[in-house]
């Protein structure tokens, strides 16, 4: 579980050093102090054995000593607690950041304590219970299929143990007994990457945005044939103007697998066949000219790494427009009219360091004061070199934009050599 959790935690924060051999140290440390209690209530407890893991305790008594000392030091020592106040914030599902911060929400707070749970030789289950994901602890026969068996403990309460009827009491209603039932670790998985889904939908920003492009990636390469998740893809990449070839062939795949998504289908085709024909307008020979007059409002240039201000992300500049060039439907869904200056400013086109390609208001941009190198795979279609305070436009590029390469230059001068006075 705890491996699984690691690589939803790298997939969506490609920038952080997070790492599985790390993660499960912090998880080691606290099994480490666990049984420094265990040890102080019952010094022949099986689980101070060095491979106690790998032996699951046999008597009910000496599992609950366990889960007493869990407790213990999860929530009394160390202030581990469900996240209440803040509970829609994404930190709360990842396993690195659970650990630093010592709250998260039930899934990632079950993950830690289940984990902990079977390296001390007590065998936990997850069990997918709706609202609020639980762990279950068998009381009678190993295996039994009757749900009154079993205590169900809610990580995310500090390890409160829970009746049948409690757990009701937890969400307001009565559920049937097929979510009390175990489920596996490729189903906790989904429920995971299902919540920073869910995250993702809750916002129209560009930080929800690339968390909801990541989460639907990881869905996906679980369940790729969710027609439901590949159209809601789709319709993401074709709002954000990026990878129309991809929406065509993401759009084939809903076809194929269910022709009754046709009139939906045959709408984003259309679009963005469109799309495609424009954008292969504009790589026409245009040459953007500084000199002239409907120009004149544009800043920045070509090969400058930039931040955003609002989204910190770090980019860097291989194209611009003057105004907003994105049709109706783009500058409605991407909010752009909040904007105090609206569409009616320039706009320009950035390779973002999480591999992403945005389309980004002037008021909205910086240059950055420290600038690097941006990972993004399409920077050797634009540029030729980063020089360690800009990017050098290769000659198509230089081409379309002419007057850009001396005005980069001197900006970078401008700029970097006084911050070094």
């Amino acid at each position: 579980f705890v491996a699984g959790a690691v690589l939803i935690d790298q997939y969506c924060n490609p920038l952080s050093d997070i790492c599985l051999r790390s993660v499960q140290a912090q998880v080691d440390d606290i099994t480490d102090k666990v049984r420094k209690v265990l040890r102080a209530k019952n010094p022949r407890h099986p689980s101070l054995a060095s491979k106690a893991g790998e032996v699951l305790v046999p008597e009910v008594e000496l599992q609950r000593q366990v889960l007493d000392a869990m407790n213990c030091v999860l929530y009394e020592q160390l202030k581990y607690k469900g996240n209440e106040l803040d509970y829609y914030n994404s930190l709360n599902s990842y396993i690195h950041q659970v650990l630093i911060r010592r709250t998260g929400i039930p899934i990632s707070l079950s993950v830690l304590y289940l984990t902990i749970a079977r390296q001390l030789g007590v065998k936990l289950e997850p069990v997918n219970f709706p609202s609020h994901f639980l762990l279950r602890w068998c009381q009678g026969k190993e295996g039994s299929t009757d749900i009154f068996d079993y205590t169900y403990i809610d990580a995310f309460g500090k390890g409160k143990q829970l009746t049948v009827k409690e757990c009701e009491y937890l969400i307001g209603h009565h559920v049937t007994e097929e979510f009390y039932g175990v489920v596996t670790s490729k189903e906790v998985l989904q429920r995971m990457v299902g919540n920073l889904l869910n995250l993702g939908k809750r916002e129209s920003t560009d930080q929800s945005y690339q968390l909801l492009r990541d989460s639907l990636d990881l869905y996906l390469a679980m369940y790729p044939d969710n027609v439901q998740h590949l159209m809601l893809q789709a319709r993401l990449y074709f709002h954000l103007g990026i990878w129309p070839e991809k929406v065509l062939d993401i759009l084939q795949h809903i076809q194929a697998l269910d022709p009754s998504q046709h009139g939906a289908v045959g709408y984003l085709v259309q679009h963005t066949l469109e799309h495609i024909e424009r954008r292969k307008e504009e790589v026409g020979p245009e040459v953007k000219q500084r000199s002239d007059e409907k120009h004149k409002e544009v800043c920045f240039s070509i090969g400058l790494i930039m931040k955003h201000k609002r989204y910190g992300y770090n980019c860097v500049i291989y194209g611009w427009d003057p105004a907003c060039m994105m049709g109706h439907e783009w500058i409605r869904n991407m909010n752009v009219h909040s904007l105090p200056h609206g569409p009616h400013q320039p706009f320009y086109n950035v390779l973002v360091e999480d591999g992403s390609c945005r389309y980004a208001a002037q008021e909205n941009l910086e240059h950055n004061s420290e600038p690097r190198e941006i990972p993004h795979p399409d920077i050797g279609r634009y540029f030729s070199e980063f020089t360690g305070t800009h990017y050098l436009a290769n000659a198509e590029l230089e081409l379309r934009y002419p007057e850009d390469l001396e005005l980069t230059r001197a900006t970078v001068q401008k700029i970097y050599s006084s911050g070094k006075e």
